[in-house]
């Protein structure tokens, strides 16, 4: 039975300048940084009204529309950082929707949720970058997340709607059960995964096309 979850916060951000971020500290501009929304914020296929994605190379699109992270991986980052703890908490990981009572071990690719009125559905982890680096402070961190799988998840909106704080965070439909996000982290960091639970990978319902074709050249270079 899946635990039961909700949205206890739901973040936007804007275009803004990182000082002593990108090559030679020259800074960088991001929408890394998001702001605590209150009330109903509009979801379409692109994400969340007024969220900003400023290098779509790697963020934002329909296959990565909304970032959602589980309130209680804060603790983890905490735990590891004690020196830096203060900065592990919600809107660290430049994340949408901060999600309580259902975390990476729980939740699984492809899932569908129901969550205020829009219809979502899990797409694939998050990999850390060196914007997340940056914000942070410290390079470890990128390293942490691989190593850790505190990863949190991308949804594709299915049917767009409305998403306010206290919203529940619904599975309504289960495709991949032996799929948690927590299991998919560990596979895609190689630090497990047989050839057999690559080659599903490539057609795994919900799992976006990008990671199906990086799951396939990887089942082909364990195959050779």
């Amino acid at each position: 039975m899946t635990l039961a979850g909700s949205v206890s916060q739901v973040r936007i951000g804007a275009s803004a300048r990182l000082p002593g971020a990108g090559r030679r500290g020259a800074g960088i501009d991001t929408a890394y940084r998001k702001s605590l929304v209150t009330g109903p914020v509009a979801v379409t296929a692109l994400g969340l009204e007024g969220d900003v994605q400023v290098n779509r190379r790697y963020h934002g699109g329909a296959e990565k529309a909304v970032y959602g992270y589980p309130q209680s991986g804060y603790a983890g980052w905490q735990a590891e950082f004690p020196d830096i703890a203060d900065r592990f908490v919600p809107g660290a990981m430049g994340e949408n929707l901060v999600i309580t009572g259902q975390d990476e071990a729980s939740l699984c690719i492809g899932d569908v949720i129901r969550c205020g009125t829009a219809t979502l559905q899990i797409s694939q982890l998050r990999e850390p970058c060196s914007t997340f680096a940056a914000i942070i402070g410290t390079t470890r961190v990128v390293r942490a997340m691989v190593r850790s799988g505190r990863c949190g998840w991308y949804y594709r909106v299915l049917e767009p709607g409305a998403i306010a704080a206290g919203d529940s965070h619904d599975v309504i439909e289960r495709a991949n059960p032996d799929w948690p996000v927590a299991r998919f982290a560990a596979v895609a960091a190689g630090r497990e995964g047989t050839l057999a639970a690559l080659q599903a990978l490539t057609t795994l319902k919900g799992l976006t096309p990008d990671w199906q074709q990086r799951a396939a050249a990887m089942a082909a270079k364990q195959g050779v």
